[in-house]
């Protein structure tokens, strides 16, 4: 083969076929010598936004940028390929222990995270995550390396970016239980094991409903009942993070049809993750939900967004929100005030309504801070003329501080827990909180 059968062209980086060649050498080497060879799957965070705000020439500039790094950052006698896309193989050959290693991959992530200068105008800054496999410590064959050290850098990715996870038996144990749980998430989308609980939103002033909160449940034929929080965060970096939420909004739709079939009209907010928000469709999803139930009219859906899921591409989220916003939905800033740059994220998301944390409303009766926070969101709220909701109300009392600072809307185990769909009328209609919205 010619030598251009074994290097990518844009990078000019080997590809996989040099790689599995250079791989198999190393390993021999490093047995002969008796030194760690450390395998490396690196995988840049942050990159997609990049293309999606330049363009791909961008992006293109960023690859060869980081190769370039990557090149300079090790030694001649060390190996760098291009997998595809934005992801990078690593073969660090001599390492004479864990503890070299680990300076080795501090002084990689250090350097790749600095800024990269993409054109004469743009200056992007990315980080990367990087999973190791050590050999002959993971005494394997070289595919299964390869797959030790994909698995690693999975594994960094889950605990945050510009990190790096080494293989160990243990996390390989973990990896195939995430595996399997995922494969049982999809078994029970497929055979309508998920159920929608609702919490009602009301007027405490009025003492009337106004809405409610969608609340995914898993009927899990072995393990019962289960909250979102014992499968949506296994879910939250995948694909299956997106059916999920495709199904929560068809699933609250369909149920919204039937309530007002009964008379009721009742406003819904659903959450959607912050995958959906990244990659873009959200909209078009809720279009093709409403468009099978044309008795509920997209005012009557809410989308509720965790702050937190703006971290990493604010203007991405900005756009999937203001993409709702203009078929007919409101949006809710979730748990508002728990993320690093709430001010910001006030300016620049377009949401309609911020939901008080229920940390902050809990601590408000007892800590002056907590007090303070819910004070200051209800504050913003007034001055973003942003309506605003707390969360977590537990009490009589805690409805009598909200009501004096102004805050009208709210939603908690005081006023109701979650609940079944079918639970969900008979609620409205027998106690006190009379609805507002039956339909006379």
């Amino acid at each position: 083969r010619t030598l251009t059968a074994y290097r990518l062209p844009l990078t000019g980086l080997p590809n996989r076929v040099l790689l599995s060649d250079r791989l198999q050498r190393a390993m021999s080497l490093a047995r002969r010598h008796e030194s760690l060879l450390a395998v490396c799957y690196l995988d840049l965070d942050g990159f997609k936004p990049v293309n999606d705000r330049f363009g791909h020439a961008a992006g293109d500039m960023l690859l060869i940028a980081v190769a370039a790094r990557l090149t300079a950052l090790l030694r001649e006698s060390d190996s760098v390929a291009r997998l595809g896309g934005d992801e990078f193989a690593l073969l660090l050959g001599d390492i004479a222990d864990r503890a070299d290693c680990v300076r080795v991959l501090d002084r990689l992530v250090a350097g790749l995270g600095e800024t990269y200068l993409i054109d004469e105008q743009h200056s992007v800054q990315v980080a990367a995550s990087i999973g190791v496999a050590l050999f002959p410590a993971d005494d394997v064959d070289a595919d299964t390396l390869l797959r030790h050290a994909d698995q690693a850098m999975y594994a960094a990715k889950e605990a945050g970016r510009g990190r790096y996870s080494i293989f160990d038996a243990e996390q390989g144990r973990r990896t195939r239980d995430r595996k399997n749980r995922m494969s049982r998430i999809e078994a029970g989308l497929r055979r309508n094991e998920f159920k929608l609980f609702f919490q009602p939103k009301v007027n405490m002033r009025l003492r009337t409903v106004v809405g409610a909160e969608a609340l995914i449940r898993w009927h899990d034929p072995e393990r019962g009942i289960l909250p979102p929080s014992e499968f949506l965060p296994l879910v939250e970096r995948h694909e299956l993070a997106i059916a999920l939420d495709d199904w929560v909004i068809g699933e609250a739709v369909r149920l919204q049809a039937g309530w007002l079939a009964q008379g009721v009209r009742l406003n819904v907010g659903v959450n959607v993750s912050g995958r959906y928000l990244l990659k873009g469709g959200l909209a078009e999803s809720v279009r093709r939900a409403l468009s099978a139930y044309p008795a509920v009219d997209a005012a009557m859906l809410e989308l509720e967004v965790l702050e937190s899921s703006a971290l990493d591409d604010l203007g991405a989220v900005a756009r999937s929100i203001e993409q709702c916003r203009r078929i007919g939905l409101s949006v809710a800033l979730d748990d508002f005030g728990t993320g690093y740059s709430s001010l910001t994220h006030l300016r620049r998301l377009p949401a309609d309504i911020l939901k008080i944390d229920r940390s902050f409303v809990g601590e408000m009766l007892t800590d002056t801070g907590g007090h303070a926070i819910v004070e200051g969101v209800i504050g913003l709220s007034r001055a973003f003329q942003r309506q605003v909701i707390a969360e977590g109300v537990e009490s009589e009392a805690h409805v009598a501080r909200l009501l004096e600072l102004g805050c009208e809307l709210g939603q908690g185990y005081g006023i109701a827990r979650p609940m079944p769909a079918e639970a969900v009328l008979g609620w409205i209609r027998s106690q006190q909180y009379a609805s507002a919205t039956a339909i006379h």
